[in-house]
């Protein structure tokens, strides 16, 4: 993993980068930013869009002293920074990473699915925005390979708990979450607090072997009806087609 040693503590701080996206507009809302995308995942969702970074071993895409040195240039240029993934809480040194950039004068967004309770607990105080990803209904966790809805419904509660700025999102994978789900599944969500809900339409990765239809998969967004009271639960429904 790339390393860091703060002049401060001289204590060596490490972070897996599977990529980084120079400028967006789109993955930290109302803000330009800048996305590290973290290697490694524990979880294996049959819609992965990013594959690459589901394995923790591999060379880096640069070096943490390299990612620095970039913010360094945009520095009053951009307003943030996305930890992304892969999935950025199994990374063990996180809140260093973050302080560090939040030092930096740069606000922290979050895209996470929540695989780790205690370590968001630790870097929630740091972040401005959390992308969340909610894959199905929590009891239906089991769907997805190592994944755990007690330990995700518990990072969302901490989310909603702290007061961050907040939107879930789900892909909409036939295989992870049927059609006539989304809606119950979206009214345990408000009825949490949730107040910004993002649907996202399933694009299969070119080695998705096992993707349902075409037909399937937009058929979640055909349905006016369960749009239009989606639309009810929410302060904000955000739309996404591939």
């Amino acid at each position: 993993a790339s390393v860091w040693i703060s002049r401060q503590s001289k204590r060596i701080m490490s972070i897996s980068i599977g990529g980084v996206e120079s400028f967006t507009t789109v993955d930290f809302p109302h803000r330009l930013a800048a996305v590290l995308f973290c290697r490694g995942c524990p979880l294996r969702c049959p819609y992965c869009h990013n594959p690459e970074l589901q394995m923790f071993a591999g060379k880096d895409y640069i070096s943490w002293e390299t990612f620095i040195e970039f913010l360094k240039t945009r520095q009053k240029l951009l307003d943030g920074v996305v930890f992304s993934g892969g999935e950025p809480l199994a990374q063990a040194e996180l809140r260093s990473a973050m302080e560090q950039v939040k030092s930096m004068g740069f606000e922290v967004g979050l895209h996470t699915s929540g695989v780790n309770p205690q370590r968001l607990a630790e870097v929630l105080p740091l972040i401005t925005w959390v992308g969340f990803d909610v894959k199905t209904d929590f009891d239906n966790y089991g769907r997805i390979p190592l994944a755990n809805g007690k330990t995700a419904e518990k990072c969302l509660d901490l989310c909603l708990e702290s007061g961050v700025e907040l939107e879930c999102r789900t892909t909409l994978d036939p295989r992870v979450i049927k059609k006539d789900e989304l809606l119950p599944m979206a009214e345990k969500l408000a009825a949490k607090g949730v107040k910004t809900y993002a649907m996202q339409e399933f694009r299969p990765h070119p080695n998705d072997k096992t993707a349902p239809a075409l037909e399937q998969r937009t058929a979640f967004f055909t349905d006016k009806k369960m749009l239009e009271r989606l639309r009810g639960l929410f302060d904000e429904v955000i739309i996404r087609r591939a």
